[in-house]
């Protein structure tokens, strides 16, 4: 019965990885996708919060990738919604964004850019750039309460979506 298991989740994972978001590969210019002095355009989502309490989609541009350095730099601009899904007050529907960089020494940290949503029924629209892009990754999340910051639960559980990596 374990080795079932084992087989049943390996044919799972590599269904997975086969299935990769056409967003990710639009973005990260495999053959035939823009070259570093064009801008590549790409639209994610709609990615949903566990339970389906919260969703988003939106676009990305990339602009001025630069293959001279590695990894490449770009300037990045995210748009979209963030739909709040509940009928509750006090749940919101969070679209947490890990952008992560290059700094000028080569190294790549990261930041957080939240977008929330605590109004059934009324998306919140949202735009915002990042300069010396490398990747940036969504979580969707459902969350009781009005923070300024996504709990612990939204930010390390489960994974995060790739909607742009350079190449």
């Amino acid at each position: 019965m374990t080795i079932t298991r084992t087989l049943a989740g390996l044919a799972l994972a590599t269904v997975l990885v086969s299935i990769t978001p056409a967003v990710a590969h639009a973005a990260t210019g495999l053959p035939g996708q823009a070259t570093t002095d064009a801008a590549a355009t790409a639209s994610w989502g709609a990615y949903y919060a566990p339970g389906r309490g919260a969703k988003a989609l939106g676009s990305l541009r990339v602009t001025g990738e630069d293959h001279e350095d590695i990894p490449a730099a770009a300037t990045a601009r995210i748009s979209g919604k963030v739909y709040d899904l509940t009928r509750k007050s006090s749940t919101c529907g969070l679209a947490v964004f890990r952008i992560t960089y290059r700094t000028s020494g080569g190294n790549l940290p990261f930041k957080h850019h939240t977008v929330r949503d605590c109004s059934y029924g009324t998306p919140k629209s949202f735009a915002f750039s990042y300069r010396n892009v490398y990747e940036v990754e969504l979580k969707v999340c459902s969350e009781s309460g009005k923070s300024s910051k996504p709990s612990n639960t939204c930010l390390y559980a489960g994974a995060w979506k790739v909607i742009y990596l350079s190449k």
